[in-house]
Order: structure tokens, then C-alpha cells, then sequence
């Protein structure tokens, strides 16, 4: 019993250092929202209109399974996701761009994601002086979190192997 408290632990530990990193596909599409400045208020209003956007989104992209049916998608449906930020915001003061994008360098869970131009749905609130929020939208990272949950599982690897063998 000793021996498997053990190897346990020290797969655990493996796992834990040696985490699975998550690596955004060349082929991918991203979402961004950027926030009009970031006082308080702009920032919520932000993590609303995002809400509110992954929740449309879910429905947009859910049979999507490929990289030009997600860009078909998407452009068809830029009408639906204006109309989504509108009513959040109940203004007209923000715009969308479908296209090449600039995104900073961003440091997230001891991931680096280069700066530069990318594919994406960006949406910039009121001037876009404040903090953004983003993620990947195709493949559906960030609306698998949204379809299930506020916060992403990162042990999920640890779980799966106890499942499996014990």
C-alpha cells in the first residue's frame, strides 16, 4: 500500500510539473473584448458584453468543425453578434472587426502567447483604453467554458488518470 501512496504522489508531482500546455493552433480564430478604460464600471461592462457574446457564440459555432466553416460562420453571423452587443451595452458606442488583429503579449498560467496579428472577432468598447479579455474561439476553447462553466478545470489530466486506474 506503501509503494502505491507512492507512485501516486510522484505522478501526481509529474503531472503538476509537466502540466499539458495549451497551444493555440496556427489555424485558429480568436475573440477579444476590449474594455472602454479600466475603471470598475468599464471593466463589468466588459465581462458582460463577453458573457453575452460566448453565449451567442455557443450557439453560432456548435456543429463548426472545421477552420473555413468557422470563418463562413462567423461572417454570416456578425450581424447577430452586433446585435448582442448593442442591447448589453444599449449603445452604439463600440465597434467589431472581423479580420487580422493585433494582440499584445499576453503571460497566462506560465504560457507565453506571442504579440502580433491574428485572426480574430475583436470588440472594442467606447475608445479600448482599458484591459481586454480573450480567447480562443475556434477551436471552441473559450466557449467550452462558457457552455460549462466560470472557470476553466486545469487538473483535469490528474482526475482523468485517477478515474482511470484507481
Amino acid at each position: 500500500m506503501k509503494k502505491f501512496i507512492i507512485s501516486l504522489l510522484i505522478i501526481m508531482a509529474i503531472i503538476l510539473l509537466n502540466q499539458e500546455k495549451i497551444v493555440i493552433p496556427k489555424e485558429s480564430i480568436r475573440l477579444r473584448v476590449i474594455a472602454n478604460s479600466n475603471s470598475i464600471d468599464d471593466q463589468n461592462t466588459k465581462l458582460e458584453v463577453k458573457r453575452e457574446i460566448e453565449k451567442e457564440l455557443v450557439k453560432i459555432m456548435n456543429n463548426v468543425s472545421s477552420i473555413e466553416e468557422a470563418r463562413t460562420t462567423i461572417s454570416n453571423n456578425l450581424g447577430k453578434i452586433d446585435n448582442v452587443v448593442k442591447n448589453a451595452l444599449n449603445s452604439n458606442n463600440y465597434n467589431i472587426n472581423y479580420g487580422l488583429n493585433y494582440f499584445p503579449l499576453k503571460k497566462y498560467h506560465n504560457i507565453v502567447y506571442k504579440e502580433g496579428m491574428y485572426e480574430s472577432v475583436v470588440v472594442t468598447l467606447g475608445s479600448g483604453s482599458g484591459d481586454n479579455w480573450w480567447c480562443v474561439l475556434f477551436p471552441p476553447f473559450c466557449l467550452i467554458e462558457a457552455e460549462n462553466s466560470d472557470n476553466i478545470e486545469y487538473t483535469w489530466k490528474i482526475k482523468e488518470i485517477i478515474n482511470k486506474y484507481f
